[in-house]
């Protein structure tokens, strides 16, 4: 198999095109823990919260690893442009906020029902749907513009997508996941 730039595939091409992005990856992804750690008070006064955090974040990850999935193969087979009326940049785009408009309050139901179950409940269940629901569909919008971004930036690195998006996406809804979800919490309690 051949990479983007013509080179066979090695553990040398691999590390030379996803080192670099790992190590900074890395250093903001701790950066998104110091900023968690800065809303310690109010995720203790709010357990169903405190759930919502890792759920909010990972599934807000594997939406755009999913549409990151989906416009690197789009970009193998040559049918990805970047032309803002594309119809499989548009099509996917809209799925990753279908998706999230329905996955976010399960999410929020689900964590208000732990919070439940544990004896734990603080927040009505509809704010805890709310703000997950708000968060996700922010987080959407986020992972969309990174996944977009990032393809593109591949693109004109002449890096393959594969080997970079799908960590910058993720790492972007970990430290954007916490950003939004308080954004939320702000709106709603």
């Amino acid at each position: 198999m051949q990479a983007a730039s013509g080179q066979y595939w090695s553990f040398r091409s691999l590390s030379r095109a996803t080192l670099p992005t790992l190590l900074l990856l890395t250093v903001v992804a701790v950066g998104s823990g110091l900023l968690l750690g800065t809303f310690e008070a109010v995720l203790y006064r709010y357990p169903s919260l405190l759930i919502l955090v890792p759920v909010t974040i990972g599934t807000a990850g594997n939406l755009g690893s999913l549409l990151a999935s989906r416009l690197s193969t789009a970009f193998h087979l040559g049918t990805l442009s970047f032309r803002p009326r594309n119809e499989q940049l548009g099509g996917h785009s809209l799925a990753t906020i279908g998706l999230a408009l329905t996955l976010f309050p399960l999410v929020g139901a689900g964590a208000w029902i732990l919070a439940l179950v544990t004896g734990r409940v603080v927040l009505p269940l509809w704010k805890v749907v709310a703000i997950a629901t708000v968060s996700g569909a922010g987080l959407a919008v986020v992972a969309i513009l990174a996944t977009v971004l990032t393809t593109y930036g591949a693109y004109r690195a002449e890096l393959d997508p594969d080997d970079v998006v799908i960590p910058v996406v993720t790492v972007t809804a970990d430290v954007f996941g916490v950003v939004m979800l308080f954004v939320a919490v702000a709106l709603f309690t």
